[in-house]
C-alpha cells in the first residue's frame, strides 16, 4: 500500500490517494460497511465483484474499476488473483462535482467506470495503468481531478454548509435545527439531501455516527485493548449501547465485537 498526498489545492476535496497491490491466491471476500461517502476504485489487475445482498441489480461483477455511491447497508467484495489500483474515498458533494451527476443516481449502487458519460474515468484508469510509478500516478490524479473540479459548477452553498454542519457534528446535530438554520422546511431539506447526497439527512446523520463509532472501535481493537462499548456509544452520540449495536447490525451486518474478532 502506498499513500499519496494530493496537491494543496485539492486537499479541501480529497484527503489522500491509496495505491495498492494485493495478491489473493484463493478467493478473498470482504464485508464492506455502509457509509455516507463515495468509493472510487481505478484498477488494472484482477477483477472483482461487488454484491449487495439485498439486490443483485445494485452490484457489479468482474470489473477492475468502479464507483460505489452512498450505501445505507453493508455489501461484500470478492476477488482472486493480483489486483492493483488506486482507491479514493470522496465526500458526497465532492463526488457530485467530479462525477457530474446527482448522487441519487448512485445510491446503494456500484457502477463500472465505463458506464459514466464521456468515459473519462475509463481513460484515466488506462493512463494510470500505463504510468511508470506511484508518483507519476498521483501527479496524474492531481491534474485530472483539478481540471474536473475547475470545470464543474459549485454546489449550492447552503447545501454545502448543511453537509459540513452535519459532518462536523459527527451526525449528532438535530436535523430540525439544521433546517431552521437554513430557513428551509424539513421536507425541502430532505429532498435536496436525497437528490445531491443520495441519502436523506437523518440517514446521513446516523451513518456519520456509525462511521465514527466503527473507527473508534477498530482503533481500540487494533492496539490490543478491550473496548468499552458503552463509552464508545456515549462518545459518538448514541442514546445507549443497544442503539449502537443496532446500527452495527444494520450497517455492517454484525455486532461490534463480532466484527473485531473476525478481522
Amino acid at each position: 500500500m502506498v499513500l499519496g498526498v494530493p496537491d494543496a489545492s485539492l486537499r479541501p476535496f480529497v484527503d489522500r490517494y491509496v495505491g495498492y497491490r494485493e495478491r489473493a491466491d484463493v478467493p478473498l471476500v470482504r464485508r464492506e460497511p455502509a457509509g455516507v461517502f463515495v468509493v472510487l476504485i481505478l484498477g488494472w489487475g484482477a477483477p472483482l465483484d461487488v454484491t449487495d445482498p439485498r439486490s443483485e441489480q445494485r452490484g457489479v461483477t468482474a470489473v477492475d474499476s468502479f464507483v460505489a455511491g452512498t450505501f445505507d447497508s453493508w455489501c461484500t467484495t470478492r476477488t482472486v488473483g493480483v489486483g492493483e489500483g488506486v482507491e479514493l474515498l470522496l465526500a458526497p458533494l465532492t463526488a457530485r462535482r467530479l462525477l457530474g451527476l446527482p448522487l441519487s443516481e448512485l445510491t446503494n449502487r456500484a457502477v463500472g467506470v465505463g458506464q459514466f458519460p464521456g468515459r473519462w474515468l475509463d481513460r484515466l484508469r488506462g493512463r494510470l495503468a500505463e504510468a511508470t510509478g506511484w508518483s507519476e500516478r498521483f501527479d496524474l490524479l492531481d491534474r485530472v481531478l483539478a481540471a474536473r473540479l475547475a470545470a464543474s459548477p459549485p454546489v449550492d452553498p447552503r447545501l454545502d454548509w448543511a453537509w459540513r454542519w452535519l459532518a462536523t457534528s459527527g451526525g449528532r446535530g438535530s436535523v430540525g435545527v439544521l433546517a431552521d438554520e437554513l430557513g428551509w422546511s424539513r421536507r425541502h431539506l430532505a429532498s435536496r439531501f436525497r437528490q445531491e447526497v443520495g441519502l436523506p439527512p437523518k440517514m446521513a446523520a446516523r451513518l456519520l455516527r456509525f462511521q465514527r463509532a466503527h473507527a473508534a472501535s477498530t482503533q481500540a481493537g487494533g492496539v490490543g485493548r478491550g473496548v468499552d462499548w458503552a463509552a464508545v456509544a456515549a462518545g459518538c452520540g448514541y442514546y445507549d449501547q443497544s442503539h449502537l449495536i443496532r446500527d452495527f447490525h444494520e450497517f455492517a451486518g454484525a455486532t461490534p465485537a463480532a466484527l473485531l474478532s473476525g478481522r
